[in-house]
Parts: structure tokens; C-alpha cells; sequence
């Protein structure tokens, strides 16, 4: 196994996007088309599934680390708050709102959620 340091440890919990939280179970090597592979092998309880993982991908496909408390707590505050009404076309501002939510982060995510969800007077 290689000597690099991983993003992810074993028994950590992280947030793969589509699948929601999973525990990162093993670090396994596999070889595939004759390349090895180191992959972080990751359980789901809720579907009974496990995910490999290249590490090298990990992050490029958006496994994160769980939120801390404070993040949490400026998403919930950002949800809150007002929405931001932003002028620009209908086509311009759902591309906006799908790169927020593609990048999985938790406070962009928020802000999208809170813009869509503002109540048109």
C-alpha cells in the first residue's frame, strides 16, 4: 500500500453525494485492467450497500467529510434568512443554483434551498 496520506480514515463518517452518509469501512487495494487501485470502501447502513472508492477520485467526485457543528449552524442561520431575489433569466439562475448544489457544499446548498424556497408576494 502506498505511503501517501489519505483524506479519508477508517471508522470515519463521510458524505458521498446520491447516497448520503456512509463509514468508511476499509482502505483495499484491487487491481482492475491491470492497474491496482487503492479504494476507500465505503458502507452504507440505510441501503444495506457498499461503495469502492478510488482515493485518488475521492474528492473529485465529492465524498466530504462530515459538516462540523458551526458550519451546520451558519447553514441553518443562512436558511433563515431572506432570500436573495436575483434578476438575471430563469435559464441563467437554475444553472447558478445547480453548480451550488453539485459542489456539496453545505453552505451554498443552503442558500439555494432558501431561494427557492421564498414565498413570492
Amino acid at each position: 500500500m502506498s505511503k501517501k496520506k489519505l483524506d479519508f480514515r477508517i471508522d470515519e463518517y463521510v458524505v458521498y453525494p446520491a447516497h448520503g452518509v456512509g463509514k468508511v469501512t476499509a482502505v483495499d487495494e484491487q487491481e482492475v485492467a491491470g492497474i491496482t487501485l487503492e479504494l476507500f470502501v465505503v458502507a452504507f447502513d440505510k441501503d444495506k450497500m457498499t461503495l469502492r472508492v478510488p482515493t485518488h477520485k475521492a474528492i473529485e467526485v465529492g465524498m466530504r467529510p462530515l459538516a462540523t457543528p458551526d458550519v451546520v449552524a451558519h447553514a441553518m442561520a443562512i436558511l433563515r434568512g431572506k432570500a436573495k431575489v436575483k434578476r438575471a433569466m430563469w435559464s441563467r439562475r437554475a444553472q447558478e443554483y445547480e453548480q451550488k448544489i453539485n459542489s456539496g457544499d453545505l453552505i451554498a446548498i443552503a442558500e439555494v434551498v432558501r431561494d427557492l424556497h421564498r414565498t413570492d408576494d
